[in-house]
């Protein structure tokens, strides 16, 4: 398959030029290899935006989302921030320690023998 501009690039993908320009802007293409030029489309960029598209569409997703949640994935402190949410919110359990399942172990002990 050859290198193609953008326009060719949306047309065979099903979508605008100004789309393929957000999706990079957001961080959903692999990285240009050449600073200053315009990029090109090959497999590795159409193969990108196509899984981007299927992932989007299997998990009811925008492009912001999913590119949030690769952020989340990539950079510890926005995942800690995203994990202290969820536990506040009660939509991630605090993992549970060995120390608190032996206590609770110990008491459901006394409970029994009363």
């Amino acid at each position: 398959m050859a290198v193609m501009r953008i326009t060719e690039a949306a047309k065979r993908l099903g979508v605008s030029p100004r789309m393929l320009r957000y999706r990079e802007a957001l961080g959903l293409l692999p990285p240009t290899r050449e600073k200053g030029s315009h990029r090109r489309f090959g497999p590795e960029e159409l193969g990108a935006v196509t899984q981007a598209m299927e992932l989007e569409r299997r998990f009811d997703v925008s492009p912001a989302e999913l590119a949030f949640g690769l952020r989340v994935l990539s950079e510890p402190a926005v995942a800690q921030a995203v994990r202290d949410l969820g536990l506040r919110i009660g939509r991630i359990q605090a993992p549970r320690r060995a120390l608190d399942f032996e206590k609770e172990k110990a008491l459901r002990l006394l409970r029994q023998g009363r």
